[in-house]
């Protein structure tokens, strides 16, 4: 008589974690208060946001596309990992989700940002908020993936679709522009690697493309907060690309791994206005989301990690 094979129970868990987003209009007031650290919010900021949410369409659809990302991650995985999803400034938050976590048993814990390049103020945050929650659990950060050979080819094959739109005959002049989101430049003084990493990830997928393609880099999305923000702006590099006679552009927001306020409004918004007034062509790579090569490379870093601590053979 065969015997049954035997369950053996997970030895660790993953924790899944994004910047979050309100859910509705009503939620933008509280959600910038959780973001700014309960520091109250000016109302016309709080309009401004408003207003931005509601253009595409009264929500971003971040905790939608990373619940996605984190199930696709389940099924690569597929040893019967229990996944859970954390948001750092609004629900479900990373201490509700490590707290059902714990409830559900769960001892050890890999944690994956959906933001491949290392800041302290982007993955530094994200290392405090799961330090403040974490009570019994053992949580292994994966602190960076940015040079991730998955990571790099789903980026690449986003970019060759993006220029396929384009006729054939002029693809080779079409400018590749490769956004993401500004920080104070104040952390470049502080040997913060973000940008180096940044530079790294577009040298990688350049070299999955054409070699002559036509690039640049360029920051979007800069705060208010006083002081410079790392640049130059994205908008700006449209307006110097126009002025060389550049009229054909993809945007790649390569610092983003799924659909956003900042990809949905920032680019796809204002950054497509600017280029209709310019009498440009744009067109934007479109998000990885639930890419299955960017799955591939998560379950990787799932498994390297997990083995790195000696949770899995």
């Amino acid at each position: 008589m065969r015997r049954a094979p035997r369950v053996t129970e997970p030895s660790f868990a993953v924790l899944v974690v994004a910047y979050g987003a309100p859910l509705s209009l009503d939620e933008v007031e509280p959600y910038l208060l959780d973001v700014r650290g309960g520091r109250d919010t000016p109302p016309h900021v709080v309009e401004e946001m408003r207003a931005r949410y509601a253009a595409i369409g009264g929500r971003a659809p971040l905790l939608d596309r990373t619940r996605e990302q984190a199930e696709a991650l389940r099924r690569g995985l597929g040893d019967g990992t229990p996944i859970f999803v954390g948001m750092r400034h609004w629900r479900p938050f990373i201490k509700d989700a490590l707290a059902d976590a714990a409830r559900q048993g769960v001892r050890r814990a890999v944690a994956l940002a959906m933001a491949p390049h290392f800041s302290r103020m982007s993955i530094g945050a994200y290392q405090k908020k799961i330090d403040e929650a974490r009570g019994p659990i053992e949580v292994a950060l994966v602190a960076q993936w940015f040079d991730h050979p998955k990571f790099l080819d789903a980026v690449a094959g986003r970019v060759r679709a993006a220029l396929e739109r384009f006729p054939a005959e002029r693809r080779d002049g079409v400018t590749v522009l490769f956004t993401a989101h500004s920080l104070p430049q104040r952390i470049l003084a502080d040997g913060d690697p973000y940008a180096a990493q940044l530079a790294a990830s577009v040298a990688g997928v350049l070299t999955r493309l054409p070699p002559a393609q036509p690039h640049e880099f360029a920051f979007q999305s800069a705060g208010q907060a006083a002081g410079p923000w790392l640049g130059p702006d994205a908008q700006q590099v449209l307006d110097r690309l126009a002025g060389e006679g550049r009229r054909d552009v993809v945007i790649c927001p390569i610092g983003f791994v799924a659909d956003h306020l900042e990809v949905l409004y920032d680019v796809d918004i204002e950054c497509r206005r600017r280029a209709a007034e310019l009498g440009m062509r744009l067109e934007r790579t479109t998000s990885l989301n639930a890419d299955p090569t960017l799955v591939e490379a998560l379950a990787d870093l799932v498994r390297q990690t997990a083995r790195r601590r000696g949770w899995s053979p």
